[in-house]
C-alpha cells in the first residue's frame, strides 16, 4: 500500500508540463465546483424555506385556536370564544408551547379623499408581544393601548398605505360593519406605523390595533376573544402539538395548524425540495464523470510505466490501486476547495446579502437568505468522496487489460 501511495502522489503532483497535469486540474476544477454549488444550494434552499416559514409564523404563530365552524373560511370574522384562564394554562402544559395570545378580526373599509380601501382589521391586547413582528416594521411604532379606553391607532401595511396616500401619524376613516341591517359605523385612527412582509396575504389585507376595539364594535363582553394565536418552540412539530391541543380544548372549540390555512404556500415550499435533489444530483454526476474522464486520460498516457511496473513485479491489483489513490486525491483536493468556495460565498452572503432574488413579490424577499446545517455540509463532502471513490475503481479496470510486453513499446 505504500509503494502504491508513493506512486500514486509522484504522478498526482508531478511538475512536468503534459496533457494528464492539465486534465487533473480540470477534474479538481469541476468537483469543486459541484461542490460548492451543492453546498450553496443546501445553503439557500434551506434559508429560503425558513425566511418564508418564519414570516408566516411571525404574524399568526404556529397555530390557531378559535370557534369550530366547519364551512367557514379559514380567514375571515371569528365568533366569538370565552377568554378562559384554565383553557389558556391547559395549552401552556403541552409540551413545546412557547406563547399563547389571544386576538379577534373584524372587516373594514378605509376611506381617504375618496379613496377607499378594504382590510380585515387583527385587534390584540395590550399584552400582545410584538417583538416577532419587529422585523416587518418599517416606519413608525406598534400600537400604544389604554387602560381606560380603546386605542384609536391603527399599524398598516406599506401597500395599504400607498394606496391611499397615508404616511406615519396621518388620520383615516374607518368603517365598521357591524351587520346586515345596521349601517356601517365610522371611525377616525391615527396611522402609527406601517409594515412589510413582502406577502400578498398580509400586506394586502391586514391592520392591527386594539382588541377593544373590536369587542366594542361586535357587543362582545371584555372576556369574549375571536380565539388564541399558538407560537411553539419548534415548528417542526405542529402536527403533534396540534393535537394534544385539540385533545385539551372544549368540543365547540377546534385548532388549526398555519399550514392548514395557508396550504399553497407550504406546498410551494415542499416543492424547493424537488429543485435541492435535482441540483444535488447533477453536479453529484458532473464530479463523476469528469473524474472518471480524467482517470481514464491517465491511465492510457501512463500505459508505458504500467508495463514498466509489472514487468518488475507489479500485481494488477497493486496498479489498479495507484490509480484509485490517485484518483482520491483529485477528488479530495476538489472538495476541499469546493468546501472553501461554497462557504466563502455563504459567509459573504450572510453579511453583505450581495446576491438577490430578481422579483421581490414573487418570493416574498428582496435579499437570498442563507442557512448552513452543518451536518448537511458534512454529508455533502464524505458522500461526494465516497460516491467517487467508489465510482473510480471502474476506470482502473481499464489498467488490467494492458499487457507489459505491448505497453513498453506503446507510443
Amino acid at each position: 500500500m505504500n509503494i502504491a501511495s508513493f506512486i500514486a502522489r509522484r504522478i498526482a503532483f508531478n511538475r512536468q508540463r503534459s496533457f494528464s497535469r492539465f486534465i487533473i486540474r480540470l477534474a479538481i476544477a469541476a468537483t469543486a465546483i459541484s461542490v460548492a454549488v451543492m453546498i450553496m444550494t443546501l445553503a439557500f434552499v434551506n434559508g429560503f424555506q425558513e425566511a418564508v416559514s418564519q414570516k408566516i409564523f411571525s404574524f399568526w404563530g404556529h397555530l390557531r385556536v378559535q370557534y369550530y365552524e366547519q364551512y367557514k373560511a379559514a380567514i375571515a370574522e371569528e365568533s366569538p370564544i370565552e377568554k378562559t384562564d384554565s383553557i389558556v394554562h391547559q395549552i401552556y402544559q403541552v409540551q413545546g408551547v412557547k406563547k399563547v395570545q389571544a386576538f379577534a378580526t373584524k372587516y373594514a373599509i378605509l376611506k381617504v379623499s375618496g379613496s377607499i380601501e378594504g382590510i380585515l382589521f387583527k385587534g390584540v391586547e395590550k399584552d400582545y408581544d410584538f417583538g416577532s413582528m419587529d422585523q416587518f416594521l418599517t416606519q413608525g411604532r406598534w400600537v400604544h393601548f389604554n387602560d381606560s379606553t380603546y386605542s384609536r391607532e391603527i399599524v398598516l401595511s406599506e401597500y395599504t398605505a400607498n394606496q391611499l396616500g397615508l404616511k406615519v401619524n396621518d388620520r383615516v376613516l374607518i368603517y365598521f360593519f357591524r351587520g346586515e341591517d345596521q349601517k356601517p359605523r365610522p371611525d377616525k385612527l391615527t396611522v402609527v406605523g406601517l409594515y412589510k412582509t413582502n406577502m400578498e396575504e398580509y400586506d394586502k389585507l391586514y391592520g392591527i390595533g386594539d382588541l377593544t376595539l373590536v369587542q366594542r364594535l361586535n357587543d362582545w363582553s371584555a372576556g369574549e376573544i375571536g380565539g388564541y394565536e399558538i407560537f411553539l418552540n419548534d415548528y417542526h412539530q405542529m402536527d403533534e402539538v396540534n393535537e394534544r391541543i385539540f385533545e385539551a380544548l372544549p368540543g365547540e372549540w377546534g385548532s388549526k395548524t398555519i399550514k392548514d390555512i395557508y396550504p399553497n404556500i407550504f406546498d410551494w415550499l415542499r416543492l424547493q425540495d424537488v429543485n435541492r435533489n435535482v441540483v444535488l444530483g447533477v453536479m453529484i454526476i458532473i464530479a463523476i464523470i469528469n473524474l472518471i474522464t480524467c482517470l481514464i486520460i491517465m491511465v492510457l498516457e501512463r500505459t508505458r510505466m504500467i508495463g514498466v511496473l509489472k514487468a518488475l513485479g507489479a500485481t494488477d491489483w497493486l496498479v489498479q490501486r495507484v490509480f484509485t489513490i490517485q484518483g482520491v486525491i483529485i477528488a479530495s483536493a476538489g472538495i476541499l476547495l469546493g468546501l472553501l468556495i461554497g462557504l466563502g460565498i455563504c459567509y459573504t452572503q450572510l453579511k453583505t446579502g450581495f446576491l438577490k432574488f430578481w422579483d421581490e413579490d414573487a418570493y416574498y424577499m428582496l435579499v437570498i437568505p442563507v442557512k448552513v446545517v452543518w451536518w448537511e455540509v458534512l454529508l455533502v463532502v464524505l458522500g461526494t468522496l465516497v460516491v467517487c471513490t467508489l465510482t473510480l475503481l471502474i476506470p482502473t479496470l481499464v489498467s488490467r487489460r494492458i499487457q507489459p510486453a505491448k505497453a513498453v513499446q506503446f507510443r
